[in-house]
C-alpha cells in the first residue's frame, strides 16, 4: 500500500476542493478541457502511437487502443456534451415534517472517491475524468499498459487544466498499471468510495473475488440476435451486419446469431455474401454448418461447446439454428452475459414475449445491438455497460455517479 498511498490521500484530500465547485464552474472546467484536447490533438496522437505500435496489427485491441484526429475530436464533442447535462447532485428527492416537527428531506450527493479500471481504451480516461468532474467526484484511473503513454498525456492535460482553474489537480490522478499493485487498490476502502471494472470477463471476475471496496460490475457483451421467421429477411441482413461488422471490437458488437430453422436456408443464402464480404469468420452448429458448407462459404469452422457464450471482440461470431423462440430464449438465458439481445421478428406478440422474458440490460426489436451506448442513448457518455442489477444496469453514466443522503434539521427535539 505504501507505493500507492500518497495517491490515496491526495485523492481524499481533492474531495473538499471538487466539492466547492459549483454548477457553472464545472461546465466551464469541462470546455476548457475539450479546448486544451483539441489544441494538444497532434501530440496525443503522437503519444497514442508509442502504445499502438507495441501490438499486433492484427490483435483486436489495436481498434480500441488507436485514437486519430477524428477520434480525437469526438471525444472533445463528448466532453462539451458531458458539460451541458443538468448537474446530477444537490437534487431534493423527497422531503417532508414528522409530527415532531423535524424536517426531513433526501438530496443527491457525489459518490466521492471511485476508481475506475479498465484495458486499452483510452478514451474512457476523458469519458470518465469528465463524468466523475461533472457529478463532484474524484477520480482514480489506472488503464491498462498497454495504453499507458496515451494516458499518460491525457491526465496531464487533465491536471493542467484543472491547475489552471485553481483546483487541486488530484482531482483526477492515474494509478500505476502495473499488476502488483492491483490488490493494493481493490482493498483501499479506507480511501476510495466504490471501484468501478471495465473489460473483460476475466478483468472484472477479478475485481469481484478480490476486492474489499464495493464495486459497480460493467459487463463484457456477449450479444446475440434473433432472426425468427417472419423477420423481414434484408433488413435482417443488414441489421446482423452492422451488429457484427461496424465495430467488431466493443462490447455491444454481436457475437452469436440465432436464426429460425423455418428461414435458415433462405436467410443464410442471403447472410453468407455479407459475411464474406468483411472476411468474418464463423463457428456453425451441426446444421448451418452444413447450409454453409454447400453454398461455398470460406471461412467456416464447427462449432464447439466454448463458442456459444464467447465474446468474440473481433470478426468472428458464432451461428446455431433454432426451432423457435422458446429454443432461442433457451439458448440466450444459457449462454448470455446480460448486456444486450436482440430479436427481428414482424411477429408482435413474440416480440413482447421476447423483450419481457430476456434477462438483459437492453434488449431490442429489429435493431442493431450496436445502440448499446451511453452517448447514443443521449447521455454525453458512459464508463460502462453495467450488466448487474444492484444501483445501476445499462449504460453506466452521470446519473447513476451519484448516491443519496439524509437531511434532518431540527430545533432542539429529544428522542
Amino acid at each position: 500500500m505504501s507505493a500507492i498511498q500518497d495517491i490515496l490521500i491526495n485523492a481524499q484530500r481533492a474531495k473538499s476542493s471538487i466539492l466547492a465547485m459549483d454548477n457553472r464552474e464545472k461546465q466551464q472546467l469541462l470546455n476548457h478541457l475539450a479546448d486544451s484536447v483539441t489544441a494538444r490533438s497532434a501530440e496525443i496522437i503522437v503519444e497514442n502511437q508509442k502504445d499502438v505500435i507495441k501490438l499486433d496489427p492484427n490483435d483486436p485491441k489495436l481498434d480500441r487502443l488507436l485514437l486519430n484526429t477524428e477520434r480525437v475530436l469526438n471525444l472533445c464533442k463528448s466532453l462539451r456534451a458531458v458539460a451541458n447535462l443538468a448537474d446530477p447532485t444537490g437534487l431534493l428527492l423527497s422531503e417532508k415534517i414528522l409530527e415532531n416537527g423535524l424536517k426531513v428531506s433526501k438530496v443527491t450527493v457525489a459518490l466521492g472517491v471511485v476508481a475506475v479500471i479498465y484495458e486499452s481504451r483510452p478514451n474512457v480516461t476523458l469519458d470518465v475524468a469528465a463524468l466523475c468532474i461533472r457529478s463532484g467526484n474524484v477520480a482514480l484511473l489506472r488503464g491498462g499498459q498497454d495504453a499507458y503513454q496515451t494516458n499518460q498525456i491525457l491526465v496531464s492535460i487533465i491536471q493542467q487544466v484543472l491547475s489552471e482553474s485553481s483546483l487541486d489537480p488530484n482531482i483526477v490522478q492515474q494509478l500505476p498499471p502495473e499488476r502488483e499493485f492491483i490488490i493494493d487498490i481493490l482493498t483501499a476502502e479506507k480511501y476510495i468510495d466504490v471501484i468501478i471494472p471495465r473489460g473483460s470477463n476475466q478483468l472484472i471476475e477479478f475485481v469481484r473475488k478480490n476486492a474489499t471496496v464495493p464495486v459497480i460490475e460493467t459487463g463484457a457483451g456477449v450479444c446475440h440476435t434473433y432472426v425468427e421467421s417472419t423477420a423481414l429477411l434484408n433488413a435482417a441482413v443488414a441489421i446482423v451486419i452492422n451488429a457484427k461488422v461496424s465495430r467488431p471490437s466493443v462490447c455491444n458488437s454481436l457475437d452469436t446469431i440465432l436464426i429460425d430453422q423455418a428461414i435458415a436456408a433462405r436467410f443464410l443464402e442471403l447472410l453468407s455474401a455479407q459475411l464474406e464480404k468483411y472476411d468474418v469468420e464463423v463457428f456453425a452448429d451441426d446444421q448451418s454448418y452444413q447450409l454453409l458448407d454447400k453454398l461455398g462459404f470460406n471461412r467456416l469452422n464447427r462449432a464447439a461447446e466454448e463458442d456459444f457464450g464467447r465474446e468474440f471482440l473481433d470478426y468472428k461470431c458464432s451461428i446455431k439454428i433454432v426451432s423457435g423462440i422458446e429454443e432461442a430464449l433457451e439458448h440466450i438465458n444459457k449462454y448470455s452475459s446480460k448486456h444486450s439481445e436482440a430479436i427481428l421478428t414482424e411477429n408482435q406478440e413474440l416480440a413482447e414475449l421476447f423483450l419481457k422474458q430476456v434477462d438483459a440490460a437492453v434488449v431490442y426489436l429489429n435493431a442493431s445491438t450496436r445502440f448499446t451506448d451511453g452517448e447514443v442513448f443521449g447521455l454525453g457518455a458512459e464508463i460502462g455497460i453495467s450488466t448487474q442489477k444492484l444501483h445501476a444496469r445499462g449504460p453506466f453514466a452521470l446519473e447513476k455517479l451519484v448516491t443519496e443522503k439524509w437531511i434532518v434539521k431540527g430545533t432542539g427535539q429529544i428522542r
